[in-house]
């Protein structure tokens, strides 16, 4: 019996002397390295957050609407992004030093991975283009936007979706994924486009004379002269018909005021063709199209 213990106790000397060695080892020899790394991992958090608290404080310094919603969504992608890389580069640097092998950890991460790779890639996709989406400043918040087959005006969006509201107040929710052409029609300024018709034995001097006048007046008007980037030009005439000549009038404006400004000019002409008395066509018209290379529509 008293072997049997003293034999216990000299294995526990045994395992307690090892021990003590590997301690004193890794003191030596791995300590100093896990401090570098923890050191070097606290400072690169520390300079990730001094960046994302200077671009979140640049949003809050932003014109309203997506530009301060881009540097917050950067920040905030910046920020988990940089560090979850720094995060598992001190880990696996970390880990070694512990007598961890990391290859088979690797090996199981990259299985995992590569499984919820192609469970989600539809989400990473979404992701990914919302992204440079905010990133390149394809639309702002307010802009009237037409994607994904829908033609709306930008409420909100996120990195996963965008959502509109068109003409008829229905609120569409795109995937980000779905977004592959963006037809911005108010970015920097909207062109006004109108087709006045008026009778052929009209004198065309005349009329674009009149037609000038109006454009030369609403420019000089300060309720209108704000919403309008420069002087409505009337280029002349467009199209000739049968009984009719039609004469093109182009209008550039600030965005969201094409529609202002394209009904002041309607009720202008025609009271200057009234006043003038221009004959119009037997069906006169007013075509209008807001864009360049737009739709028409008919006003009777």
């Amino acid at each position: 019996m008293q072997n049997a213990l003293e034999a216990k106790g000299q294995i526990v000397q045994n395992v307690l002397g090892g021990w003590k060695v590997d301690v004193a080892r890794w003191i030596e020899k791995d300590a100093p390295k896990f401090v570098v790394v923890l050191v070097i991992a606290f400072i690169l958090v520390r300079l990730l957050r001094l960046i994302t608290s200077h671009l979140e404080g640049l949003g809050h310094h932003a014109p309203p609407g997506i530009r301060a919603q881009q540097l917050r969504t950067l920040a905030g992608i910046v920020g988990s992004v940089g560090a979850f890389i720094i995060y598992f580069l001190a880990l696996m640097q970390v880990l070694p030093l512990f007598g961890i092998d990391m290859k088979p950890v690797l090996a199981s991460a990259g299985i995992v991975g590569l499984a919820v790779g192609f469970g989600a890639q539809t989400v990473v996709k979404d992701v990914i283009n919302g992204f440079f989406i905010l990133f390149e400043n394809q639309y702002d918040i307010g802009d009237l936007v037409r994607i994904a087959g829908v033609q709306g005006t930008v409420e909100a969006m996120t990195l996963r979706r965008t959502i509109l509201r068109d003409a008829d107040g229905t609120v569409h929710i795109t995937p980000n994924s779905e977004i592959h052409v963006v037809s911005n029609l108010t970015r920097d300024w909207n062109q006004v486009s109108l087709k006045i018709t008026a009778d052929y034995n009209e004198h065309s001097d005349r009329v674009i004379k009149i037609l000038q006048e109006v454009s030369a007046d609403i420019y000089a008007e300060p309720a209108f002269k704000d919403a309008l980037v420069a002087e409505p030009e009337v280029p002349g005439i467009e199209r000739v018909t049968g009984s009719e000549v039609e004469y093109l009038m182009t209008a550039k404006v600030r965005p969201g005021e094409q529609h202002r400004v394209s009904r002041e000019l309607r009720k202008r002409i025609k009271e200057c063709f009234q006043k003038n008395g221009v004959k119009t066509a037997s069906q006169p018209k007013i075509f209008v199209a807001e864009k360049p290379g737009g739709a028409e529509a008919e006003v009777k």
